[in-house]
């Protein structure tokens, strides 16, 4: 397969009912991260740093335009803000496919920030970060 750009990516976010709902043509850029933890255990006898790997994380921001449709994206993230502590649609199921390949993670979104700028536009960010201690790995 040759390279290829971010065209023709789709996400889909659970909502807080946990149906997962096509988001795709709400988000306007992302941002996916799949960090693993370190530990140094450089011991006094080295001259560079040793390192383990550790526990790998996964993080995810979407950015988006405000679409207040049913099933769109404001209708599945307008209860980030009530669900903590609640135990239900605190855990989100996200998909996020691109070139064929696909990433699932479960995530908390943390925050649901809307922005009205200047200009009239009304904008959307939201973070979220894995919650379920399953390594993210793309298939």
């Amino acid at each position: 397969m040759a390279k290829q750009g971010g065209i023709g990516m789709s996400v889909t976010v659970d909502n807080a009912a946990g149906a997962g709902k096509d988001i795709s043509n709400d988000v306007t850029n992302l941002g996916i991260k799949t960090p693993r933890g370190i530990q140094d255990i450089t011991g006094l006898d080295k001259a560079g740093i040793e390192r383990l790997l550790l526990l790998a994380d996964g993080e995810v921001t979407f950015n988006g335009v405000f679409n207040p449709a049913t099933d769109k994206s404001h209708d599945v993230f307008k209860t980030v803000p009530t669900q903590a502590g609640t135990g239900t649609g605190s855990t989100r199921t996200v998909v996020i496919v691109v070139g064929g390949k696909t990433l699932t993670l479960e995530v908390v979104f943390t925050d649901y920030a809307l922005t009205r700028g200047a200009d009239g536009s009304f904008t959307w960010s939201v973070p979220g970060s894995l919650a379920d201690g399953v390594a993210p790995a793309w298939s």
